[in-house]
């Protein structure tokens, strides 16, 4: 067996809520050999310690000083701490998947995406959705998508309460949209409101591109339903993508189908069960969890050397567009009067929207 075929030696730092299904899925993945965890939380620590057989440290310097021949981890940590540790790590010579976002900063994701280039290390940000099965199945037949509207909405938890909803959870559409788009960002408007937490719960964001698309997103962490979709436009098509249930749903407008000559045809009545001219369809899609499809993903990179299938520049093009909402949402709270709450921030002086901010900033 080459050294190719063996399984990649990875750790996991952090067993915080998602750290516990990454242990989980490299537990089962077969190109994985799960050889340890670090956690400060003691608790938590000796959970992980027992369920899976393997050492648990406090400390990444505790893991690395055991030489393990770690080959890659897995950082599940707070956003705040991301640079700090997969520094640490890259310096290493550790390739790794940084939960998203990325980093806290531009500056801290260009730092790292620094690192990973001058020490020849792979770094993929965690943008979990890119591997929904229904996401992979539409990215393969794009037609121009020119309106899109995205929905995520949970119910309150006290889980990633160290940022705001639009990096905890709009992020991920952020990063689909971007993708699907294919195009710079030209405009964005925003507004957002603490409800229960220190920071942003809810937020409505209006993003325009130089193409002439427009994407309205929606992301709520206090809401009273569960909701993941994103729905787009293309001509002559629509598409609604629904993350949860790992399914699409196209429409699609027969090109010979005139409205007028229906009507004219007596075709109204048709209209009562749907109209005349639509084609409905449950494109195939092939089932998988995306948090596996992920990490099969991420160790191919590491055996292989290759690029990942979402890249650090990708991480940082969503960041990019977070932090721009924030801030636009910042100035939004100036113009109402909503900034003298003291929940929402000032606006990040010269403007959250850096020309640099969209397309990449670790190309």
């Amino acid at each position: 067996m080459s050294p190719a075929d063996h399984p990649v030696r990875v750790a996991v730092v952090g067993a915080g809520a998602f750290g516990r299904n990454h242990l989980r899925v490299l537990h089962e993945l077969p190109q994985a050999a799960l050889v340890a965890a670090v956690e400060p939380d003691s608790e938590r620590a000796a959970t992980v310690a027992q369920q899976y057989g393997i050492p648990v440290f406090a400390s990444v310097d505790a893991a690395l000083a055991a030489d393990l021949a770690l080959a890659a981890a897995v950082v599940a940590v707070p956003t705040v701490h991301h640079c700090a540790v997969a520094s640490r790590l890259l310096r290493a010579g550790i390739d790794c998947l940084v939960e998203k976002p990325l980093a806290a900063s531009l500056a801290e994701a260009d730092d790292l995406c620094t690192l990973a280039a001058r020490h020849d290390r792979i770094l993929q940000p965690g943008h979990l959705e890119r591997f929904n099965p229904a996401v992979l199945a539409m990215l393969q037949d794009l037609r121009g998508p020119m309106f899109f509207e995205a929905h995520r909405l949970s119910l309150f938890t006290p889980r990633s309460l160290d940022v705001d909803v639009v990096l905890d959870l709009m992020i991920h559409d952020l990063d689909v949209v971007l993708c699907f788009a294919a195009s710079p960002v030209r405009e964005v408007r925003a507004v957002g409101l603490p409800i229960l937490s220190g920071k942003v719960d809810i937020a409505n964001v209006r993003v325009e591109f130089d193409s002439g698309c427009v994407a309205n997103f929606t992301a709520s962490r206090v809401s009273t339903e569960r909701v993941r979709k994103l729905r787009y436009f293309e001509p002559g098509r629509y598409v609604s993508i629904d993350y949860a249930r790992r399914d699409a749903l196209v429409i699609a407008v027969d090109p010979s189908f005139h409205l007028e000559a229906a009507m004219r045809a007596g075709a109204a009545q048709d209209f009562v069960n749907g109209l005349p001219g639509l084609h409905f369809d449950k494109p195939a899609i092939v089932p998988g969890e995306p948090l596996r499809l992920e990490l099969e993903s991420f160790l191919s990179s590491v055996r292989t050397r290759s690029a990942p299938a979402v890249n650090a520049s990708e991480g940082c093009r969503a960041l990019a567009l977070a932090l721009t909402i924030q801030d636009e949402m910042a100035r939004h709270a100036l113009r109402t009067g909503l900034a003298g709450q003291g929940k929402i921030p000032s606006p990040v002086p010269n403007g959250g929207n850096q020309d640099a901010a969209v397309p990449g900033a670790c190309s």
